[in-house]
């Protein structure tokens, strides 16, 4: 069996200047502090510490090694996404991180896959880059869950979406850009309670809106963290779809009818939890991710779905990598 990690990210060792290059304020950058250590900044923030396994193939290997990982899907980190930017300068953005990310995947001997980036608020670039990017060798595409105040059930992101259908481009959804983070100050309350409500959000915006039955079944979307709050509170969403006109006056059916549209990634930390995404979407739904190699990942990468107690042998071959291929399209 071949063990296929679907979540992990990555940043370059170095990249141009941004804010040089496009002549605006507050690109992220990366400072080096000593030997394997760096701090990502955006312009004189300090935005997040990484260390080398960031950018060092034969350190992220090593590690892949030593928990019996044989191939990981890596994608940029959301910082660099852009969104907010001039589109033309999100594209060039784009192109610099996925050509560095196709270069680092042709110099780890098939051990890393690459999933691409996008202008995703410029909806013909974005299926411009998403095309080229095939043609090069991504697998597919990591997106953010909404673009300023629109959700992945935006008429241009579901457009966007058909594309990758066409282009057999796998999709991966990322939350970021939390909301609400003036309430969440502290503690990392964006990562802890922001992801997931985002997450959840990104997952109801296709169900509710009747997206899904607009888009192809050859449509390969997969959301991380778990699908963040969704398996937890299908109950309530469907109960919600019965009862009031004004949850399902766009949706020809209940969220939970959408559970085979999509995979959940396993990055939750709990037996119960996992126990409860394979119960909710599916044996077959459910594939292994990490979140490597931040803090807030999983330290000891497939611990949890191989110890889990509570899925089947048969469960666990599935979600450690026959559905990752599933949704790779492989």
């Amino acid at each position: 069996m071949t063990v296929i990690d679907t979540h992990s990210h990555f940043f370059p060792e170095n990249w141009p200047d941004l804010a040089k290059r496009f002549g605006t304020p507050n690109w992220p950058w990366m400072k080096h502090l000593e030997p394997g250590r760096a701090m990502v900044m955006i312009g004189d923030e300090e935005f997040r510490p990484i260390n080398s396994a960031c950018w060092d193939i034969e350190h992220r290997i090593s590690e892949l090694d030593r928990d019996g990982i044989d191939q990981q899907v890596i994608c940029s980190t959301p910082v660099l996404f852009a969104y907010t930017r001039d589109p033309q300068h999100a594209k060039e953005c784009a192109e610099i991180f996925n050509d560095a990310c196709l270069d680092m995947c042709a110099k780890s001997d098939n051990r890393l896959l690459p999933l691409c980036q996008v202008p995703l608020q410029d909806i013909d670039l974005a299926c411009e880059e998403v095309t080229r990017c095939m043609k090069n060798g991504h697998l597919g595409v990591q997106i953010g869950n909404h673009v300023g105040d629109k959700n992945l059930d935006d008429e241009g992101i579901v457009t966007f979406l058909q594309h990758c259908a066409n282009e057999n481009a796998s999709v991966l959804v990322h939350p970021w850009d939390m909301m609400a983070p003036e309430r969440m100050p502290k503690y990392m309350l964006q990562w802890l309670v922001g992801m997931v409500a985002e997450t959840q959000l990104a997952i109801l915006s296709l169900c509710l809106s009747g997206a899904f039955e607009r888009l192809p079944k050859e449509l390969r979307i997969l959301f991380v963290h778990g699908g963040g709050s969704f398996a937890f509170c299908l109950g309530r969403c469907d109960n919600a779809w019965h009862q009031r006109d004004i949850v399902r006056e766009a949706s020809a059916h209940p969220p939970s009818h959408y559970t085979d549209r999509f995979y959940l990634d396993s990055t939750v930390f709990d037996d119960a939890a996992l126990k409860m995404l394979v119960d909710t979407v599916s044996e077959d739904r459910v594939v292994l991710g990490t979140d490597y190699p931040f803090p807030l990942g999983e330290q000891e990468l497939g611990k949890l779905v191989r110890e889990c107690p509570l899925i089947t042998n048969d469960q666990r071959r599935k979600i450690m990598g026959a559905n990752a291929n599933a949704w790779l399209g492989r």
